[in-house]
């Protein structure tokens, strides 16, 4: 049975989470607020633009109304892009496992990136004609672990079934909770913590993926359907 492939994106295709960083930072610099790398990486990462904004603000003991909010993921969007088109890293092997799933079935990415942000970073890829759904902040209300943005994706693809491919625990959690089979690659977090979320399979890097991977872990979730 053909199954669908779903790809989570920053920290799976694109390693760019030095980019957002950065990008927080600019964004925050006229509020006086700062962020360290180690509060980035064990308090936020993982949100998606508005709820970092949000956690941040909060945790510095400043108030996060939704119009500061909005306004903040409007200044950062171009901050991100610039920097990006400069130094926007990709995985090795992401591109040829996008293109080779993209030979045996449909392909989506879900992501908590700004759509525009997905685009930019599938043409630096080359794989933007293999993608056929992308599921990005704009399209959902709730970010991982909520598993919004996989039930959505199944809904554009038909109802269909699959096989994600994640580096959080959050972003474990929205695969499982929207029925999906998932392997998780170490590229973030460490192999306890994506075990205990339930990943199906853990690899070191994308790079070590392989399509028996994807069939294996599509085999356990019917198995125990």
């Amino acid at each position: 049975m053909t199954f669908a492939t779903l790809f989570d994106f920053n920290g799976v295709l694109v390693d760019d989470e030095h980019v957002h960083l950065a990008a927080f930072r600019e964004a925050l610099a006229p509020l006086g607020v700062s962020l360290s790398d180690d509060d980035y990486f064990t308090r936020y990462f993982g949100f998606d633009d508005v709820g970092a904004f949000a956690a941040i603000l909060r945790d510095a003991g400043r108030a996060a109304p939704d119009d500061l909010i909005a306004q903040l993921v409007r200044d950062k969007k171009p901050l991100y892009r610039r920097r990006a088109e400069q130094s926007l890293l990709v995985f090795e092997g992401a591109a040829e496992l996008v293109r080779r799933r993209g030979e045996l079935g449909p392909v989506a990415v879900v992501s908590g990136a700004l759509r525009d942000e997905i685009e930019l970073g599938l043409e630096r890829l080359g794989v933007r004609d293999r993608v056929s759904v992308i599921v990005s902040a704009e399209d959902t209300a709730q970010c991982k672990p909520d598993p919004e943005g996989y039930l959505r994706a199944r809904e554009l693809l038909g109802g269909m079934g699959g096989v994600v491919l994640e580096d959080s625990a959050a972003g474990v959690r929205a695969a499982k909770g929207g029925g999906l089979a998932c392997i998780a690659v170490l590229h973030s977090m460490t192999e306890p913590e994506l075990a205990s979320a339930g990943a199906d399979l853990i690899r070191s890097r994308i790079a070590d993926v392989t399509d028996a991977d994807f069939d294996q872990a599509w085999g356990r979730l019917e198995s125990d359907q």
